[in-house]
């Protein structure tokens, strides 16, 4: 039984923490909805051993303790000691962002363990750990967002390995309403891979393999729907975030895991209601385990959890409040400049200073604000496996780089080039020099990929070694922005210095964001472009850090809208760099089905500008002029998905961001073999774009932060393109309704809409 409640409240976010009589803390309660009425009274009713079995929201695994609960196949419940651990205080206080609290469990010795009071005996033979975990959740004013990390301390005489430390565990996301499971749940999981990035999908219990097939109480399966990054790319098969909803209790749950390589996510039953798992590496998914020291303390990754109604724009848009909170305060995400890259259907890693000039002078015609040199300034020919020491090409530019970007400069553009510092190609001279402990190592031998090795960052000579190309291509080449990408896959990790290959890639990754933060200190006005071969690393370790974000390497313009309409989703607007790159031989509605791809996030320009028609540059210096009037808006944006988030096989496809009073609508018709053509005809629903999400319940104060008001949709006209195409579409709005009728009389076009 439940003998006392902790009841919090930020935003719609309710949370419920209760102590049993066995003196557990439990998480009761993460909800949209109050913990209320027959919810309330079932959780509170139920038997001893729901409360001990379930409900945990510190998960830890350690070597060589019986796990004595019942729980089947591989999922995180019953874990000991997490499932043994006692309450040990709660204490609440505050910082800038809002309310903080720290609850204590621990795991001790025979005093501790007779006053469990349990009459299993199991949990009677369990001999103490000696763990202790502390939990910090930190909520933010205003926002319907919580963040929990858990570290673990090893407060007993020996060594312990731990082989799993959970970030956040719920059982009960299904608990609200009285329908079966299966009819009222729905999971979205983010599918992404290179070229078909944020690609969600949506699906019931059943259709995932773990229908409710048993009475409530004894309601359980050994099948977990794992979600699972196991490496360095942190999103190679599906973003580190997922959403699930309720249907029939109009109740959402939206995560995202703050990692920057391996995690793993997952969904199962226990006690005949289902649950969610968040963590960071394990040993079962990701070869992890840790070895911790008496006294010594490991911190699990942090999480994000936050809470809306059965509406994944709403779900999404709270998110993206909560990702402006937690990232580097920083000019480029106010400003939003244009971006040049001469990579994309372009010179594709193939630059001269005789290439460069031209696309120069076009791109600061058009508008662009910075102009990246992408890859091969560094080598003549090919250079893929020789990568690593990033020296300019004097065969490139006879006159050196420096030359090229003084005449970026001159024409009013901050230059950049590409850097892929994490790597040394095998022909690398610098890499047949240093020795091994420069790289990743499994099995005695340096780790390869794709004729590349990867470099660690805990050792101090390779943070000097990267360091100094960071400064070289600032001071001496004149750099303003830098393109980061990652084209490897070093797997599992590495064995040096390190009690598992997975301990020592967490150990990496935490010393490359600790140099990154460094980076950033020493040069706070310098932009630094996240890329992995397009979007393998949307995560929000790294984006708390980088200004931006390349989405993808897809160089199909149509199949890019798909990934364009989906963007808000995984990152904010303003860090989404999307490309917009008119072919050679292109016509007028292919320039504009481009630019739209790039209108409502970050333009990323690109494409042979210096060679099209006067009519298709003119469309894109007109988006790039609308862009910089709108940009404003586009920063403090929410996004709305009027036609549901967006398919590949989807004919149209449509994405608004969304502010006080204003709304700008992107919407895409994607005629091919593919999708079909589809009607002329689209009906775009409206009606409920500014209904008030962020109404204090009780109260009926609306939000006054630019992302809810009362009013209802009382214009709406194309503004881009502004007039020259305006015979392949027409519109008529419903004021009644709300509904928004648009005509698209070719096959392939989009347009971009202002509504107020």
């Amino acid at each position: 039984m439940i003998k006392k409640l902790y009841k919090y409240q930020e935003g719609r976010l309710h949370v419920v923490f209760g102590i049993t009589g066995e003196d557990q803390i439990r998480l009761l309660h993460f909800s949209s909805v109050p913990f209320e009425g027959k919810v309330a009274d079932d959780v509170m009713n139920e038997p001893d051993n729901y409360h001990r079995e379930g409900y945990q929201f510190a998960g830890i695994n350690l070597s060589g303790y019986d796990r004595p609960y019942e729980r089947q196949g591989e999922m995180y419940t019953c874990t000991v000691p997490g499932v043994m651990m006692k309450f040990a205080g709660l204490t609440e206080s505050r910082n800038e962002k809002g309310r903080v609290l720290t609850i204590t469990q621990a795991d001790f010795g025979e005093e501790q363990a007779g006053a469990l009071s349990l009459t299993d005996r199991r949990a009677k033979d369990h001999t103490p750990s000696g763990a202790v975990v502390t939990t910090t959740v930190q909520f933010y004013d205003g926002i319907s967002v919580a963040r929990f990390t858990n570290t673990y301390t090893n407060c007993s005489d020996s060594t312990q390995t731990l082989e799993y430390m959970g970030s956040f565990s719920y059982l009960g996301i299904d608990k609200e309403g009285i329908r079966n499971a299966d009819h009222k749940m729905r999971i979205y999981i983010p599918h992404n891979s290179w070229q078909h990035e944020i690609a969600w999908q949506d699906y019931s219990l059943e259709e995932l393999g773990i229908a409710n097939t048993q009475p409530h109480v004894f309601n359980r399966t050994s099948k977990t729907i794992a979600i699972t990054n196991t490496g360095h790319w942190s999103a190679k098969d599906y973003l580190p975030m997922g959403y699930v909803e309720n249907l029939e209790a109009d109740t959402g749950l939206v995560y995202e895991i703050e990692q920057n390589g391996s995690w793993h996510a997952e969904y199962g039953t226990q006690n005949g209601r289902f649950f969610l798992n968040l963590s960071g590496p394990t040993e079962t998914q990701s070869h992890f385990y840790k070895n911790i020291a008496p006294g010594e303390s490991f911190e699990s990754v942090p999480v994000a959890v936050g809470v809306s109604k059965a509406d994944v724009s709403q779900a999404m848009g709270e998110l993206d409040r909560y990702r402006r909170l937690i990232r580097r305060p920083n000019r480029d995400d106010e400003e939003l400049p244009v971006i040049f890259n001469d990579y994309m259907n372009c010179l594709f890693g193939d630059p001269t200073t005789a290439k460069e000039l031209p696309l120069v002078d076009a791109a600061a015609k058009a508008g662009c604000e910075y102009y990246v040199i992408d890859a091969g300034w560094y080598a003549p020919g090919e250079w893929w496996a020789g990568v690593g020491e990033w020296e300019e090409c004097r065969e490139r530019f006879p006159n050196g780089i420096r030359e090229l970007t003084d005449y970026i400069r001159s024409k009013g553009m901050i230059p950049g080039v590409w850097l892929e510092l994490e790597v040394m190609g095998i022909n690398c001279d610098l890499a047949k020099k240093v020795p091994d402990d420069w790289f990743f190592i499994r099995h005695g031998k340096r780790v390869y990929d794709r004729s590349r090795y990867q470099l660690d960052f805990r050792n101090p000579a390779v943070i000097e070694h990267v360091t100094g190309v960071i400064d070289k291509v600032v001071n001496e080449y004149g750099v303003g922005y830098i393109k980061m990408d990652y084209n490897i896959e070093p797997g599992i990790g590495t064995e040096i210095d390190a009690d598992s290959v997975g301990d020592g890639l967490l150990q990496h990754e935490r010393a490359y964001l600790e140099w990154l933060d460094g980076i950033f200190r020493k040069y706070p006005d310098l932009v630094i472009e996240n890329c992995s071969s397009g979007g393998l690393r949307m995560d929000y370790a790294m984006l708390s850090r980088y200004s931006i974000q390349s989405t993808s390497d897809q160089e199909d313009y149509i199949q890019y809208s798909t990934i364009a309409a989906n963007v808000p989703s995984a990152l904010t607007s303003e860090q989404a760099a999307v490309w917009s790159y008119p072919l050679r031989q292109g016509n007028p509605e292919e320039a504009v089905f481009n630019m739209v791809n790039a209108m409502l996030c970050r333009i990323h320009q690109s494409g042979h500008l210096a060679e099209l028609s006067k009519e298709r540059f003119d469309l894109v210096r007109e988006g790039i002029d609308l862009y910089k009037k709108i940009r404003c808006d586009i920063r403090q944006s929410v996004p709305y998905w009027p036609l549901g988030l967006a398919h590949t096989s989807d004919p149209y496809a449509c994405l608004v961001v969304k502010t006080n009073d204003k709304a700008y609508m992107a919407l895409w018709r994607r005629g091919t073999p593919d999708t079909g053509a589809g009607s002329d005809f689209v009906t775009i629903p409206l009606r409920d774009l500014w209904r008030d999400e962020n109404e204090k319940e009780g109260t009926g104060q609306g939000s006054s932060d630019g992302h809810g008001v009362k009013a209802g949709v009382g214009s709406v006209r194309i503004i881009y393109p502004e007039q020259k195409l305006a015979e392949h579409c027409d519109i008529s709005f419903a004021e009644s309704s709300g509904d928004l009728t648009v005509e698209f009389t070719e096959p392939v076009m989009a347009r971009l809409f202002e509504i107020k």
